[in-house]
């Protein structure tokens, strides 16, 4: 009951915790039954809060969201569902708000190694390559009309 208090938790935590202080297994399931019956433990409804939270919070795409539902133990399906309801549109605006955030940062570089540097950036928050070119070159030229990177001289690029 102490581990519920805190923060939500997954079934699968839960039974680790479980593990952990040595209940006997068939305990340990009539218990987790229990929990979900009475709606204490509801995989589902935490991978859907998870999504949200990490996503607006964190700024993380879809793979990297989806490592973190499997590294707490929800099933693959719930996590799916969860995924799905992160439309492409929403995953790509967040993709587009980190990059002109960071861009804020790397006025005096390369245009070469800020665009390497945030597509690393959106690669390990979880964002598909695909998505990451394509919004850091149209940030990159937005950004060039406002305020143009430095090129290898030091002058503005042309």
């Amino acid at each position: 009951m102490d581990k519920l208090t805190g923060q939500p938790r997954t079934r699968a935590e839960l039974a680790d915790v479980l593990a952990d202080r040595e209940i006997a297994d068939e305990v340990a399931d009539e218990v987790l039954d229990r929990f979900t019956e009475v709606g204490l433990i509801n995989d589902a409804a935490f991978a859907t809060a998870w999504v949200e939270s990490r996503h607006r919070g964190r700024g993380l795409g879809k793979r990297a969201l989806a490592q973190e539902l499997r590294r707490r133990g929800v099933d693959d399906e719930l996590a799916r569902d969860a995924l799905e309801e992160l439309d492409s549109s929403q995953e790509e605006e967040t993709a587009r708000e980190l990059v002109r955030k960071k861009l804020r940062s790397m006025r005096s570089l390369d245009r070469q190694v800020a665009m390497r540097r945030l597509i690393g950036m959106l690669a390990r928050k979880g964002y598909p390559g695909g998505l990451a070119m394509t919004v850091v070159k149209q940030e990159l030229a937005a950004s060039d009309e406002e305020l143009p990177l430095l090129n290898d001289s030091g002058l503005e690029a042309e």
